[in-house]
């Protein structure tokens, strides 16, 4: 499965998802898995990226 831009997520947030990772991988999950769990944790916590931009989808006239 292919993974998205982190591009809109602020440093804060990107250090949180490591900092999850590393503590899944930790536990035995495997590196995909632990990055997905990860991200997954962020976006319930903060509802996804901070950075202003929308979300990259070009839009029909």
């Amino acid at each position: 499965m292919p993974q998205r831009d982190k591009s809109k997520y602020t440093d804060k947030q990107k250090r949180q998802a490591e900092h999850i990772e590393e503590g899944y991988e930790k536990r035995g999950v495997p590196e995909e898995e632990a990055e997905a769990r990860a991200w997954a944790t962020v976006n319930k916590q903060d509802g996804g990226g901070k950075k202003p931009g929308g979300s990259g989808l070009k839009k029909s006239e």
